[in-house]
């Protein structure tokens, strides 16, 4: 077994009145759970399930048992209860959730929190904070009225159910409006990364052949003007498709973007003197919501399919019963509305009529303590992040995060990729106070959500994922498909059973939905998520990184992640990242790049000091044969490094789809590496 001794320590032990106050722990005392173990086996496993608590009589599964209790648990309205929960006739790559259902993601965000006789019609859907500082508060009431003008509008120009629509916008609150209008009037949302160049925007363009686009003049980053509307221009003329409608909103005050005759207008002059009453479409549970890309590491962005029962099935659950989230809460996830976390924060927040909190900006501008002024000032209750972006805020020093009143904080979220322990510690105690959980989650564009996730109820160790999400059936499995997870053993991480909001197939067809997800084990068939997992003695379910990742050196196998921490743990080093490169005498050989911390130089005996620390905690095998000096590595908008666009610029391979990257010139730091 690959050692998990540093992890071994539990730190976090919740205390039995926060455990009771608990979302889960109600759901628990519902359905006569004693425990977690009895939960995750009740709500997972392949088992009968008792129909003493409200389950169908034929209920022959946990994971169906859990999904039929759900939405009533949830307070998740329809407007045509479902005939089963699910069909599962083709299996469970093609399974039908909910079929005979029929509902709308938007009437349970938005439209039964906005009715004038509402308890939450005036209270504040989004808090947002632009970068320049600027504030603004957007009501149920506000969101109700403002996506009807989208629904409106959209119909004007004839969308219809299951026609395709782009949103290219800065993270505005008006984006909200934009996506619940999308699904009010049955459209399929298509999420752009603001942070997108043009050839990354005219593929989301062009794949769905949206005839619609929302975009702006710009946005701040780092304290400069961003325009986004010469982009969309560009991407609109690159893509194979004609967009005839163009919606620009103006987020500067003295922006005269330019404007094509006949195609683009102002959102003052269509959106905003729209008709703000709009009935809802009611829409098949099946019926697709949006279409989210993934990248891929080469050929065209992976489009995700994405359901409005699952999407808002699986978000509702996650917020709810992973986050706690309670009537009081402000719930912040640094994340834009063109990525999953997005999207998901949106739904899961406000599904609840909660409130959520939304930034505009650099996280470190103009100093590093800009989260934590954002937590004090704003109440933060859930604040999201990614373990990247900690460990590059981490460096920067306590004292800017000392001074801010941060005892708002109820729960901290992570998502994205592997910990290190130094820096989920640092997260925990000197962001969490200590005595505030760490829900370290693990799953994707491809679910809309987690196959690993803590529960608030649950004890933690440094860096660890807890265990299954609720209804979620995963296992770790050896290459053959035999389950380890009992023996400990690092594997990969496998779904045996769908669930609701796993995508139907990919925009682009069946064949390469089942190639990219369900080729690596066919009988039975098991859903290949590409990560390394792992279980320890206890129970805690970890994760070491892509398993397309995994650098093997002679045999064996171990993840960047590994690597990159022992570097990290070093006084000099501030950042790292190890990549695997062809070796003629053990096949791979582990490459690494490193970025320093101000004040120290770049010699030969910290290259040797550093090759030591890796071989002395992950054995000879895995010294690095180069350690190489870099200013900035390139990442995503989210703050995670692209190993593979490292890995292919050493090897001087081609670098595949690039558009995921916020910091292009980076890649000419790896190139002239030191």
């Amino acid at each position: 077994m690959d050692s998990l001794e540093e992890f071994d320590e539990v730190v976090y032990e919740p205390d039995e009145a926060f455990v009771e106050a608990t979302n889960v722990h109600q759901f628990m005392q519902a359905h006569g759970i004693d425990d977690h173990k009895e939960l995750i086996e009740r709500t997972t496993s392949d088992v009968s399930a008792s129909t003493a608590s409200g389950g169908s009589e034929d209920v022959s599964s946990g994971v169906e048992w859990f999904w039929d209790v759900l939405p009533d648990h949830l307070g998740v309205e329809w407007y045509e209860d479902y005939d089963a929960v699910r069909d599962d006739t083709d299996g469970p790559q093609f399974t039908e959730w909910y079929p005979g259902g029929s509902l709308n993601v938007a009437h349970n965000v938005v439209d039964r929190h906005a009715g004038r006789d509402a308890e939450r019609r005036n209270k504040v859907a989004c808090i947002w904070e632009g970068e320049d500082g600027e504030t603004r508060n957007l009501t149920y009431h506000d969101l109700d009225r403002t996506s009807n003008q989208i629904a409106t509008y959209l119909e004007s120009v004839g969308v219809g159910t299951g026609d395709t629509v782009a949103l290219y916008m800065p993270m505005v609150p008006e984006v909200i409006s934009i996506l619940y209008g999308c699904f009010k009037a049955g459209a399929i949302a298509v999420p752009i990364f603001s942070g997108f160049g043009v050839e990354a925007t005219a593929t989301r363009i062009e794949d769905p052949a949206a005839d619609v686009l929302f975009t702006a003049d710009g946005f701040y980053r780092r304290g400069s003007q961003v325009t986004l509307k010469d982009t969309a221009d560009e991407a609109i003329e690159a893509a194979d498709h004609d967009v005839t409608d163009v919606v620009v909103y103006r987020r500067f005050d003295d922006s005269d973007p330019d404007m094509t005759a006949g195609r683009d207008v102002h959102w003052a002059d269509s959106v905003a003197a729209a008709d703000d009453d709009y009935e809802t479409k009611q829409l098949d549970a099946s019926d697709e919501s949006m279409l989210l890309y993934s990248s891929g590491t080469t050929g065209r962005p992976k489009g995700i399919v994405h359901t409005h029962a699952g999407a808002q099935l699986q978000a509702a659950k996650e917020v709810y019963f992973g986050f706690d989230l309670q009537p009081s809460d402000r719930f912040f996830w640094v994340s834009d509305v063109g990525w999953m976390m997005g999207p998901w924060t949106l739904i899961g927040t406000h599904t609840f009529g909660g409130t959520m909190v939304m930034y505009e900006g650099a996280p470190d501008h103009p100093n590093p303590d800009r989260f934590w002024r954002l937590i004090d000032s704003h109440d933060v209750t859930q604040f999201g992040i990614s373990p990247t972006a900690i460990r590059a805020l981490r460096k920067q020093g306590d004292e800017w995060v000392e001074g801010h009143d941060l005892s708002s904080l109820r729960l901290l979220g992570s998502t994205g990729e592997p910990w290190d322990p130094e820096s989920w510690l640092w997260f925990h105690e000197e962001v969490g106070g200590g005595d505030t959980p760490i829900i370290n989650i693990s799953g994707g564009t491809e679910i809309f959500g987690c196959f690993l996730m803590p529960l608030p109820t649950q004890p933690l160790k440094p860096c660890t994922l807890g265990s299954p999400g609720l209804g979620m059936d995963v296992d770790v499995v050896d290459e053959t498909g035999e389950s380890i997870a009992d023996d400990n053993e690092r594997g990969y991480l496998v779904a045996r059973d769908s669930c609701p909001s796993m995508t139907k197939s990919l925009w682009s067809g069946d064949d390469r939905y089942l190639q990219e997800y369900w080729s690596s084990f066919e009988e039975p068939p098991l859903w290949d998520h590409g990560d390394w997992a792992q279980t320890d003695d206890d129970g805690f379910w970890y994760l070491h990184g892509r398993a397309d990742d995994a650098l093997n050196v002679a045999g064996r196998k171990v993840g960047p992640a590994e690597i990159e921490g022992a570097l990290i743990e070093h006084e000099a080093v501030n950042q790292a990242a190890a990549v695997g490169v062809p070796d003629d005498t053990t096949g791979t050989a582990v490459v690494t790049y490193v970025v320093l911390e101000p004040g120290y130089e770049e010699t030969d005996d910290l290259r040797a000091g550093l090759s030591e620390k890796v071989g002395a905690e992950h054995g000879k095998p895995f010294r690095p044969r180069e350690v190489l000096f870099v200013d900035a590595f390139p990442k995503t908008q989210s703050g995670k490094i692209i190993r593979r666009a490292i890995e292919a610029t050493y090897t001087g391979e081609d670098l595949g789809d690039m558009s995921s990257i916020e910091n292009p010139g980076a890649l000419a730091e790896i190139e002239n590496a030191r």
